[in-house]
């Protein structure tokens, strides 16, 4: 196999000395200064802001007007129109969370259940929002569309184990999905 050696290009006194650089990023700084004191900010009036910047004045003005249509909050559960769980605890989104960040412990329906055609749902489905990366790939590898990523940005808790999103706690921001569910139907 061949092997190029590449040479590192020479630098000029200037280039060395990083001046220019430096008074290109001022020239900028400058330029941004004294249009945010002249109020001509570009989005200032989209962001409600103060009129002297592009800052969000949180929490009174949020971000929810202005998310795109790909953005990709908060991980949650969700139930049929019926309240049933969409879940059957396949475990692939825990398997290809690459943070880890899901755990499931796999729980059988009852025998006597009518939907006992369908074998486990969930017994415990916790998401650890501290190491959540907010990749969608749990989403994008559920057969049932049981967890979906809602466009909540808002993800607080004053201690470790309040991130730690449980069971009842995902179905509650999930809410209802409506739509076909493969595990509810009678052909399958």
């Amino acid at each position: 196999m061949p092997v190029k050696k590449l040479t590192r290009p020479k630098l000029t006194l200037m280039e060395k000395l990083y001046l220019p650089a430096v008074f290109k990023g001022l020239a900028i700084t400058l330029k941004h200064a004294i249009n945010s004191m002249r109020g001509k900010t570009p989005g200032a009036e989209n962001f409600n802001g103060s009129g002297t910047g592009v800052t969000m004045q949180y929490p009174e003005t949020r971000w929810d007007d202005h998310l795109p249509e790909y953005y990709r909050g908060t991980p949650a559960l969700v139930t049929d129109e019926q309240g049933r769980e969409r879940c059957v605890s396949c475990q692939l989104c825990e398997f290809i969370c690459p943070p880890k960040a899901i755990a499931i412990t796999p729980g059988e329906i009852e025998s006597d259940d009518p939907w006992a055609k369908v074998e486990k749902r969930p017994q415990e489905f916790d998401i650890d929002m501290t190491r959540c990366i907010y990749c969608g790939m749990c989403e994008e590898v559920c057969p049932e569309q049981a967890i979906f990523l809602r466009k909540d940005y808002l993800v607080i808790g004053l201690d470790r184990k309040e991130m730690v999103h449980d069971k009842e706690k995902l179905y509650e921001i999930g809410g209802v999905r409506e739509g076909l569910v493969n595990k509810w139907n009678e052909l399958k």
